[in-house]
């Protein structure tokens, strides 16, 4: 497991991980720690970790999001996407509704990158409330690590082309959680990107 499960903010999250029923923390549930487990290395820069974790916490800190269902799927949306852990097991584990939250936010793998990127464009109106929060929460924690490091070989176009990309995204999420709007335009702002 990562170095950071005992930071206050992963136990603070994890707590949001147990059922409405009981709040059992989730911390040994068997996809969580592979997830993290399999994940906890990928970035050269940051440990992934951290995202998922930043995500439910931009919702809980910032937003004032206390909908379990949100959090666990921000702790989980990129789950499917990056492990092999499956829908049916979010499901199973989590319930259909936090497995339906994560197969909104899921990018096809099996389709090229510009093509998901496109498709987040134009499946964002079409969001559902849930969904368009944590996808709120995961442009703002991306666009945020991307003004404090830059990844390995990227370039200033580069950067500036996620910027611009992640503005046609949020302009599909508008209307969803007025803080989160406000913080990503001032980093629109700073970047010079039109909102």
């Amino acid at each position: 497991m990562s170095p950071y499960i005992n930071h206050p903010i992963v136990e603070y999250t994890y707590l949001y991980l147990g059922s409405q029923s009981e709040m059992t923390p989730y911390i040994n549930h068997p996809i969580v720690e592979y997830t993290y487990w399999y994940l906890g290395c990928q970035s050269e820069m940051t440990p992934y970790i951290n995202h998922p974790i930043g995500v439910a916490y931009i919702l809980t800190e910032e937003a004032g999001i206390t909908d379990l269902s949100v959090i666990q799927t921000a702790l989980l949306h990129d789950t499917v996407e990056d492990t092999s852990t499956t829908f049916d097991e979010i499901e199973a584990e989590f319930g259909k509704e936090v497995r339906d939250l994560v197969v909104e936010l899921s990018d096809d793998k099996t389709l090229m990158k510009e093509d998901r990127k496109r498709l987040q464009i134009e499946h964002a109106p079409h969001a559902s409330p849930k969904a368009k929060l944590v996808k709120l929460a995961d442009k703002l924690y991306n666009l945020r690590d991307l003004q404090r490091t830059v990844p390995r070989g990227w370039s200033q176009q580069r950067m500036q082309g996620y910027f611009i990309w992640a503005a046609q995204v949020v302009a599909g999420l508008r209307g969803t959680n007025k803080i989160m709007e406000e913080a990503l335009d001032k980093i629109f702002k700073e970047r010079n990107v039109d909102v």
